[in-house]
């Protein structure tokens, strides 16, 4: 791994703890706040590409599990990694990664709604449902209640995919997927 992409994961990785002071909306009847740090999630993966998108994430996770408080409300440590949290937190490097694939698939011909189309797919559609489903488990609650609950996150979680695809296009000219497919 070149420093260049190892600077852009801790950059990113810091950016996701950034949004993380954002303060949370607490929505009463499930126990996962809404949050800001999906949209670093696809901010990542769109920007940075699978690989570097999906480090970028672990290298965070593994700073939450160190026990700094860069989670929403300023939480860290392990009981958010193992809480009604876990399945969205740990699903962040898969879905930066399955973002940054289809992202780098698509970049010759990027377009915002091609991005906002991946970053709903991934990120709203499939980090929700395995949020979702293992909130419900550690709630022990059932899984279509949880699913059915979760369905609180796609507005705001659609209006991040649109933000996160704006800013991927502009930023595409210096982006390190735009130089790994120049052949830089």
């Amino acid at each position: 791994m070149k420093t260049k992409e190892m600077v852009y994961a801790a950059l990113f990785a810091a950016l996701i703890a950034v949004l993380g002071m954002v303060p949370p909306i607490p929505l009463g009847f499930i126990p996962v706040p809404i949050t800001l740090q999906t949209l670093g999630v696809m901010l990542a993966g769109g920007f940075l590409g699978k690989k570097i998108g999906s480090i970028s994430l672990i290298l965070f996770i593994v700073l939450v599990a160190l026990g700094l408080p860069i989670l929403v409300g300023g939480s860290g440590g392990l009981a958010p990694l193992v809480g009604p949290t876990a399945g969205y937190i740990f699903s962040w490097p898969l879905v930066a990664f399955c973002i940054g694939w289809a992202t780098e698939k698509v970049w010759p011909k990027l377009k915002t709604w091609k991005l906002i189309a991946i970053n709903i797919a991934f990120s709203v559609v499939m980090g929700g449902v395995i949020g979702a489903v293992v909130m419900a488990l550690i709630t022990n609650t059932p899984i279509w209640a949880g699913l059915v609950a979760s369905l609180a996150f796609v507005p705001g979680d659609i209006i991040k995919a649109v933000i996160a695809a704006i800013v991927v296009v502009q930023a595409r000219a210096v982006s390190p997927v735009e130089e790994k497919v120049l052949g830089a």
